[in-house]
Parts: C-alpha cells; sequence; structure tokens
C-alpha cells in the first residue's frame, strides 16, 4: 500500500544521517535532465507547468518557482492584437508629423518687447559708488508724498547711493565695446565687477542707449546643475538612466523642432499637440522600457488617458470661456502672431503637461499587475485587477497631490498678491489667471485618476487571456529562471492511476 502523507523532510534532502535513496543522485538537480521517474525536462518558468511522467499522481508533475527576471513573453496571439492597435496608431502619427512639419521657425520683425529682443553676452568690468542726485541730474528734487512706495522710492534714489556699472560687450558686430549703467539702491539686481550679464540691443536708439542690461548670465550655474542631474541618472538608473536621457532629450528635439514651430506656423494647437505628445510618448516609453508587450499596455493607456484629457480640456475651457492671454508674453505672441488659437495653445500645454507624469502612472500599473500574476499565476481576472487597483490608489493619491502642489508653487506669487488684496477665495478663483490653472490641475488630475483602472484593465486583460502554449522562448530565459528558482521538489508518491494522465489547462 502506498500513503499519501507528506514525508517528514524536504524531498529534495535525505534525513540526518540517511543515505541518498536508491535511484537518486545528490549531485542532479530536479529538472535539469532526464532521470528515474522523468521522461523529459521539466522546466522553471514561474508558473504551474505540468508534464507527463509515470510514478506521479495521475502522471502529472508539479513544479512552481517565483522568478524576478523578466516577465515571460505574451502569447503570439496577444502579441498580433496588439501589433493590430499600435501599428496603425505609430503609422497616423507619422503620417501627421510630415504633413504638420513646419520647416522652421516663421521670420518676423523685432518688436525689442521682452523676450523679443536682440541681445549679447557682456561682462561688468567696473563697479564704483555714486552719488544718485549727480548720477540723475535730469530726475530733479522728489516733492510727492514720502509715505507712499513711489515717494519714499524716488526720496531714496534722490539722497541715496548708486552704483555706476561699466559693461564690457563680449559677442557680436560691436564687441569690446563699453557703456555704463546706473543701478538704483532700490533695484532688485544689484551688479558685481566680474559678473556675467546679459545685455540687450535695440539698434534704432541712440548710440549711448542702444544696450542695457536685461539679464544675469547664468548659463554656468545651470549647466552645472545639469551635469549633477545627468550624473545622478546614470548612476542610480546606468543603462536605464542612459535611456531616459536620451529620451529626454529627444521631447526637447520634438518640442523646439516640431511643436513650436508648427504652432507658430499657424497649425492648429490641438493637433499639434496630440501628434507631438504620441511621438514623445513612444519615443520615450520604448526606448526607456523596451520594445515589449508591457510597454505597449502602458502605451495604450497612456493613449486612452490623453484622449479624455483632450476631450475634458476642449469642453472645459470653452465652457469656462478661457482665452489662453492673461498675461504680457501670452499677449505678445498674439500681437505677433493673430492667427494663433490661444485657448488653443492652452488646451495644448494641458495635454503636454500631464504627458509626463502619465507615463510613470501607466508604467508602474502596468509592472505591478505583470508582477502580480508572475507571483500568482493562478490568480483570477478578477482578484488580479483588484490587487492592481489597489496598488494604484496609493500611487495615485501622492501624484495627484504632487500636481496640485507643483501648480501652486508655479503660482505662489500671484497667490500672495491676492492674499495681500484680501480678496475673497471665490473672486480669486474666478479670475481667469487663477481659473486657467485650476482647470489645468483639475482636467490632468482627471486623466491621471481614470489612468488608473484603464491600464490596469488592459494589462489585466493582456495578462489573463495569454495563452502559454504559444508563448515565444526567449534564449537564456528559461536557464536563468531554472538558476534562481534553485532545486524543485521530488513530486509526492501517490497511487497508481489507471490510464494517461491529463494536461490541466489553466
Amino acid at each position: 500500500m502506498t500513503s499519501n502523507s507528506p514525508p517528514p523532510f524536504p524531498p529534495s534532502e535525505p534525513p540526518p544521517g540517511a543515505g541518498a535513496r536508491p535511484g537518486h543522485d545528490p549531485g542532479q538537480r530536479h529538472g535539469h535532465g532526464p532521470g528515474p521517474g522523468r521522461t523529459g525536462v521539466h522546466e522553471h518558468t514561474g508558473s504551474h507547468r505540468l508534464s507527463n511522467a509515470p510514478g506521479t499522481p495521475g502522471g502529472q508533475a508539479h513544479g512552481h518557482s517565483h522568478s524576478h527576471g523578466p516577465a515571460a513573453p505574451v502569447s503570439r496571439h496577444l502579441r498580433k492584437v496588439i501589433a493590430a492597435v499600435l501599428i496603425p496608431f505609430t503609422a497616423a502619427v507619422l503620417i501627421g508629423l510630415a504633413v504638420l512639419w513646419p520647416g522652421g521657425t516663421p521670420a518676423h520683425e523685432r518688436t525689442g518687447v521682452g523676450f523679443d529682443r536682440q541681445t549679447q553676452q557682456a561682462t561688468v568690468t567696473e563697479v564704483v559708488a555714486v552719488n544718485c542726485a549727480s548720477a540723475n541730474p535730469s530726475a530733479g528734487v522728489p516733492t510727492g508724498d514720502t509715505s507712499t512706495a513711489e515717494g519714499s522710492s524716488a526720496q531714496q534714489q534722490a539722497n541715496g547711493t548708486c552704483k555706476k556699472a561699466t559693461i564690457r560687450v563680449d559677442t557680436g558686430k560691436d564687441k569690446g565695446r563699453t557703456f555704463t549703467e546706473i543701478v538704483q539702491p532700490d533695484q532688485t539686481r544689484q551688479l558685481s565687477e566680474g559678473q556675467g550679464v546679459v545685455v540687450a540691443y535695440e539698434p534704432s536708439a541712440p548710440a549711448d542707449l542702444q544696450y542695457s542690461v536685461a539679464d544675469v548670465n547664468r548659463r554656468f550655474p545651470l549647466a552645472l546643475l545639469a551635469g549633477v542631474f545627468a550624473l545622478a541618472v546614470v548612476a542610480v538608473g546606468r543603462l536605464r538612466g542612459v535611456m531616459a536621457l536620451v529620451a529626454l532629450a529627444i521631447s526637447f528635439l520634438v518640442l523646439n523642432f516640431f511643436i513650436l514651430p508648427a504652432i507658430l506656423q499657424g497649425s492648429n494647437p490641438l493637433v499639434v499637440a496630440v501628434v507631438g505628445a504620441s511621438l514623445i510618448m513612444l519615443v520615450a516609453l520604448y526606448l526607456c522600457h523596451g520594445l515589449s508587450a508591457r510597454t505597449s499596455v502602458a502605451v495604450l493607456g497612456t493613449l486612452v488617458s490623453l484622449s479624455l484629457i483632450g476631450v475634458l480640456g476642449s469642453v472645459f475651457i470653452g465652457w469656462s470661456a478661457l482665452t489662453g492671454n492673461t498675461d504680457d508674453n501670452t499677449g505678445l505672441i498674439h500681437g505677433l502672431y493673430p492667427d494663433i488659437d490661444m485657448s488653443g495653445l492652452l488646451l495644448a500645454g494641458v495635454i503636454i503637461g500631464s504627458l509626463g507624469v502619465l507615463d510613470d502612472v501607466t508604467v508602474t500599473q502596468t509592472s505591478a499587475v505583470w508582477e502580480l500574476h508572475e507571483a500568482n499565476p493562478a490568480m483570477g481576472r478578477r482578484a488580479l485587477y483588484r490587487a492592481g487597483i489597489r496598488i494604484g490608489r496609493d500611487h495615485i493619491a501622492s501624484v495627484v497631490n504632487t500636481l496640485v502642489l507643483a501648480y501652486a508653487g508655479a503660482a505662489l506669487p500671484l497667490l500672495l498678491l491676492f492674499s495681500v488684496a484680501q480678496s475673497g477665495v471665490g473672486t480669486v478663483a474666478n479670475s481667469e489667471l487663477v481659473a486657467e490653472e485650476i482647470v489645468r490641475t483639475l482636467i490632468g488630475s482627471i486623466g491621471l485618476v481614470a489612468s488608473v483602472p484603464v491600464t490596469t484593465a488592459l494589462a489585466t486583460l493582456v495578462v489573463s487571456a495569454d495563452r502559454p502554449a504559444d508563448r515565444a522562448v526567449v534564449p537564456g530565459q528559461t536557464a536563468a529562471r531554472e538558476q534562481a528558482a534553485g532545486p524543485a521538489p521530488e513530486p509526492r508518491p501517490a497511487v497508481a492511476r489507471g490510464g494517461r494522465g491529463r494536461r490541466r489547462k489553466r
């Protein structure tokens, strides 16, 4: 009689003091070659595999291991379905890129206002202290009320000590030319000797007024910070970090050479943003995460979420009567290119701004579902979806808070201005400048929230509908999983049954 009770010790190890079992080679690992009671190789791939072998219950050998290596490739059938969706989408993006390609930024006559000025690099060569009254002889004696901000500033300019800076132009046709500029004591930006500055050039002005200091030269600290950022990404991410930096560079190229010039050429900002964001999404995701079904599911989830953001943005921007023309910069753009749809430009900014966070959420959710399936291949579709959603809830709570705080931080000076004016919350929110940020934040957050169930559902459908029999074999993957799995337990003895065992379907 054969007992079905489990042995007192792991089947792969003999009891202490006992020798090897008859017919068992201690140096041979289970599943690495034929042996007594086995008719073939038993592979460990992180899922249940059953093989017909004599001497096992029902003729079935059961091996189970968990691997943290690359996910097993999906079946050929599912790869065809994913390709049938993504290939036409990619083709449409490329066609849109070719049709909307601007061929460069359109030329215009410079206005000399704001950023639309000719600029050169310069250096402050000398700074001396002078009396403000002698430095501004045409200003006269202030007679206004000194209790006001304007009167107090005028009094300081008249009685205080100013700085006379000598600046040398370092680039352009006037390289080596010098000019002087008076820095008032209450001026926010003070100059120091040896400091690099950016000067604006106005050729139509008198010779002694053609150059003026526009800003400080910050190129070196910015370049140093960018270098530190790149080193940190590569040091932690290694090859993935390098690919992320390459994807970031490509994103900037698409933005500078396609999206911005195409909008300036008069193309619909929404269409341009959709095509450009789709191209950035395809390049960034596949370059950073590889050409796989897992990445393709993340791409589909991002695409659906971006479509939702586009629809909601179009509806609520129009319903709220947001013009997109709220400050000097947007006013200058509208003045130079009156054909640009400024509300469409606002919607394009919402789509592009939401793309980066969407990529993070969709990739994380897809990976979570894939790893859950690899850890427990027997998990049903509903249980897999619920487990993925639980992970997504924690993720989305932090991401939405991050997005709201990012917009609030960017608009902090504006919020301070409203606080000083003691305006009510309703008044502040109703102003177009703040309403734009509210609409931008809420629409982006809705898209982020929707991306969690959408991507989780897509990933669950893909891994649950997988056909193990059609899976492609990745060279070296099986051996790596066997090595990570270690020795598998010997099959338990059981009562012999007549007939051949049937392969259990998963």
